[in-house]
């Protein structure tokens, strides 16, 4: 809705207090038509901001960011919820206190999860050093519910492209993962 619209809304308002013999008198009307331009303004002004908070970050705000979403989670906590929480309870937030002394409240609760997704990708990309937790049923038949249980072995990225990388466990063993960011995500995650 545009400024106009509004406005012919609210005089189209304003005529039917007078036909219902409820006139507003003119003080009313101004203050209504002023609070109605005050609100498409910020709401323009909102429109224009990026649309994805996280676009606001650099790219070390952002991975430090993704780097707390992913301990949160895999505590399963709420990231979000833990940040508030040491918000309410004035406690510090650690890396992410930076998001509360530059952007506030407000920006954290423009986030969802479409925000996040959009970087995920981003700070997702492997680079020679990462360590990861691999599973074993890279290498063998693992059923949920069968007698080979999943397990976790750390290793080291050496060799990265674009859709596979080169893990080194600790006895010096290598091993190549395939679709490491697609079908075979699933198989590794972030190592301590």
């Amino acid at each position: 809705m545009t400024l106009a619209d509004l406005e012919a809304a609210l005089i189209a308002a304003f005529s039917r207090c007078d036909n219902s013999f409820c006139p507003l008198s003119e003080e009313q009307k101004q203050i209504m038509l002023q609070v109605a331009q005050e609100l498409i303004e910020q709401k323009s002004l909102t429109e224009n901001k990026s649309n994805n908070p996280l676009d606001e970050l650099s790219p070390e705000q952002r991975q430090s960011f993704w780097q707390y979403i992913q301990v949160q989670e895999q505590q399963n906590r709420s990231w979000k919820a833990q940040l508030l929480n040491d918000w309410l309870q004035a406690r510090d937030s650690g890396e992410m206190q930076f998001i509360r002394k530059s952007y506030g409240f407000a920006w954290l609760n423009r986030i969802k999860p479409g925000h996040i997704a959009k970087y995920a990708e981003e700070v997702l990309k492997l680079k020679i050093g990462d360590r990861l937790e691999v599973s074993n049923a890279l290498w063998e038949w693992v059923q949920e519910t069968g007698p080979c249980s999943r397990e976790w072995f750390a290793c080291t990225v050496v060799e990265v492209d674009e859709t596979s990388c080169v893990i080194r466990f600790s006895n010096g063993s290598e091993y190549q993962i395939q679709g490491v960011y697609s079908w075979n995500r699933y198989n590794w995650r972030w190592g301590e």
